[in-house]
């Protein structure tokens, strides 16, 4: 039985046609149990009708004809009460509803089982027989299996198939991640790479010095060509984002990849080989890392590849241009297409992989142009020149809108372009509430192997920065002199306002190429300042580096992340003072007022610590809370798995709660308490924390004006009388309906959006 659904899975996966599909399962499932009659029915939620969409026992002219209400009959019960319900006689049962046209007199024994997938009926699997009796467990168990692994299919089906249908004038709706917010309507433009590696064919070479020339040769018009895209990105942005190009450059000098494909040149393979071989090695490394920002570094990787590949190939073929104004789509939309596009009248990104954490999602917020990310797989020609609605607000896309639609959403962008002109005009004032209450915007930062800041977003100084990317883009750990270059820069970069460095956050969810740490649950396991007590050499090199680049800037402060006993502090503080004293006798410091000790603070994330913050603030100078990871840990969620990834949300009563009882507890022991996450950068979650009495929010550049706005014109009397209610909610959805509710009365709702 196991080997019957597996393959009548395979095949319905596999088939093009969906009629034929549906109609091929049904034959086999009714072949499997040896029954009269198997068909399917599919939900329509438009009319709240069951479709009956194939069958092999029914009447072949009752296909598509017949629809049968949510309430009604035994096929509506099912999917009433989504269990399966087995029947001897279906006659005699008071819910049975005779169809004439779709002969089933004969027909006494029903079993239905509910096709659901995530939460929603897609559609019933019934099979009948014209004897009167029960069907056995077996059967029914079968029928049961194969409606839960049908419903992923048929997910993937409904959107596969459901923009081929004939005249079809229904507005179809995708889903992905909001990767940048905002509205775009356009034509839909769809573009793939000239050539791929995947498609490369290993072969090997008899001439090594010729495919030597041919690689340095490729590399050296790959690195024009980012030089380009920067020069044409530089006339339209002058933030971070650029550095974005920095990263490839960097990648392309990079002397490991470079020497490894040049190794496998010598080892007899010819250039596109050896360069394949070697980017699909990197591709594997980073795609399987479980945290989110790295992960997505592979996406850099194979364009990277892809891109070196082209001029290998001498196929980098001119850009199409496309419309006057148009939405890109593309498989994995990268940030080169982005360089490449954004001049012919771009108006925003739809990616069918990726994350917001993806370079394209990066650059396309320094753009100011919406993007989706992750959108349902479908096959990219259905949606080329189709007229869409993006809304990178909720992260969903409208093909083929209808008139009211399409009315709804041109009335929102008008007001998206006022809202903008108003934000800017507070992009250099303070973050002061109506009634004086002043808070810090500040930045995150170590995106790329550079620094990357932005001068002109008004942010007071930097809350977080990364410190990983430098130690991940190496061959081993970069030496003290290379961080202490890097660091200083940094520091540099905001005199006289505080910068706050987290020490090396690596582990199993984020492996370094040089430390490879293997692990079943890497978010719980060795991270974090765990492993860099346990090496302390490295932690040592670190934080003197940091010590070092501080002399003369006095704004630097320590963060020590993943921290979840007071033993750790306590060693931490220990070795940064090891290092303080040796550096202020190695330098022989005359002027001690130039090399100041640096404030200790620790990142909340792990949710045993909030129950010992007594204990910890006679021991830090500050808290900083990671709300990502506290949230993913209070909620036993990984926001990285899409099968459960709805379930994490910062707005969960228990989350909020939490946050609260930090502030309520910071506040009481006199520690500075700040945020760097995702709610810091949401108006609404803003909002709250101000309440809470946060001093400090970090965030991306391109919030920091949004946020500014929000907080100027708000009283925090009255927010914290919005807190106050909140915090009694008792589910996420009272949670968001009651806040974009409030954000309306307090004339705020033009930042909220669909997506809120």
């Amino acid at each position: 039985m196991l080997t019957t659904l597996r393959r009548i899975i395979l095949e319905f996966s596999q088939n093009a046609d969906l009629e034929s599909a549906l109609f091929r399962m049904v034959t086999q499932v009714k072949t499997a149990l040896n029954t009269d009659c198997c068909s399917i029915y599919l939900a329509d939620y438009a009319t709240e009708h069951f479709v009956l969409m194939a069958s092999d026992g029914l009447a072949k002219d009752a296909l598509g004809n017949t629809r049968i209400g949510f309430s009604e009959g035994l096929v509506g019960l099912v999917g009433q009460r989504e269990e399966p319900l087995n029947i001897s006689d279906a006659h005699k049962h008071p819910q049975f509803i005779k169809t004439p046209i779709v002969q089933e007199d004969e027909l006494n024994a029903f079993l239905g089982t509910p096709i659901i997938h995530q939460r929603k009926v897609l559609g019933i699997l019934s099979i009948q027989q014209k004897e009167s009796r029960h069907f056995t467990e077996n059967e029914e168990a079968f029928v049961v299996t194969l409606s839960a692994q049908l419903a992923m299919a048929l997910a993937n089906a409904e959107v596969r198939y459901g923009l081929t249908e004939k005249n079809n004038q229904t507005t179809r709706q995708l889903k992905g991640v909001s990767g940048s917010s905002g509205v775009a309507i356009g034509p839909l433009f769809v573009i793939q790479p000239t050539v791929q590696l995947q498609s490369i064919t290993l072969e090997k070479h008899t001439d090594k010095e010729t495919e030597l020339v041919r690689f340095k040769q490729a590399i050296s018009d790959t690195r024009h060509e980012f030089e380009r895209m920067a020069e044409e990105l530089s006339r339209v942005i002058s933030d971070n984002s650029l550095d974005i190009f920095e990263m490839y450059k960097q990648l392309l000098g990079n002397a490991d990849i470079g020497h490894e494909v040049e190794n496998k040149i010598n080892d007899g393979w010819n250039t596109q080989s050896a360069l394949k071989l070697v980017v699909d090695s990197y591709v594997v490394q980073f795609e399987a890392l479980d945290d989110n920002y790295l992960r997505e570094r592979a996406s850099d990787i194979k364009d990277l590849g892809n891109r070196i590949l082209a001029n290998l190939l001498e196929k980098n073929s001119q850009v199409n241009e496309p419309l006057d104004a148009f939405i890109l789509v593309a498989e994995d939309v990268t940030a080169s297409m982005l360089a490449e596009y954004q001049h012919f009248g771009l108006q925003g990104i739809v990616s069918l992989t990726g994350s917001n954490n993806s370079h394209a999602a990066i650059l396309a917020r320094a753009l100011g142009l919406p993007a989706i990310m992750g959108v349902d797989k479908i096959p990219l020609g259905q949606l080329h020149k189709q007229t869409a609605i993006l809304d990178g607000y909720s992260g969903e896309l409208y093909v083929a809108p209808n008139d009211s639609l399409l009315k709804e959403y041109k009335h929102l962008i008008e007001e998206e372009y006022a809202l903008a002109d108003k934000v800017k005009q507070v992009e250099k004032l303070p973050a002061i509430t109506l009634d004086g209450k002043c808070i810090e915007l500040q930045l995150n930062a170590g995106l790329s192997s550079g620094f990357e800041h932005s001068s002109s977003t008004g942010a007071i100084g930097i809350g977080l920065y990364r410190t990983e990317i430098p130690f991940m883009n190496q061959s081993c750990f970069p030496s003290e002199q290379q961080q202490t270059d890097l660091y200083r820069q940094v520091l540099a970069a905001f005199p006289k306002k505080s910068v706050t460095m987290r020490t090396l956050d690596v582990g199993g969810d984020k492996a370094l190429p040089y430390f490879p740490i293997v692990e079943d649950n890497p978010f719980l396991g060795w991270r974090g300042i765990r492993i860099t007590l346990d090496h302390p050499e490295i932690f040592l090199q670190q934080v003197r580096a940091m010590i070092k680049a501080n002399y003369g800037h006095n704004n630097l402060e320590i963060m020590l992340p993943m921290i979840s006993n007071i033993s750790e502090v306590d060693e931490a503080t220990r070795l940064i003072n090891q290092a303080y004293y040796e550096l202020s006798s190695e330098l022989n410091i005359i002027d001690q007022s130039k090399f100041v000790k640096p404030k200790i603070g620790m990142m909340i994330e792990v949710p045993g610590v909030i129950f010992q913050l007594r204990e910890f603030a006679s021991k830090v100078d500050f808290f900083s809370v990671g709300s990502n990871d506290l949230t993913q840990y209070l909620l036993a969620v990984d926001r990285n798995n899409a099968q459960v990834s709805d379930l994490y949300d910062a707005y969960h009563p228990a989350v909020l709660r939490a946050l609260n009882t930090i502030a309520q507890e910071s506040s009481k022991y006199l520690v500075p308490l700040s945020l760097c996450g995702e709610l810091a950068s949401e108006p609404s979650g803003a909002l709250l924390l101000l309440a809470m009495g946060y001093d400090k929010l970090s965030m991306n550049p391109h919030n920091i004006s949004r946020i500014k706005w929000v907080v100027r014109h708000v009283e925090l009397h009255k927010m914290k009388v919005i807190l106050a209610h909140v915090l009694s909610l008792s589910s996420t959805k009272q949670v968001h309906s009651y806040m974009r509710e409030q954000l309306e009365h307090l004339g705020l709702g033009g930042f909220v959006r669909a997506g809120m």
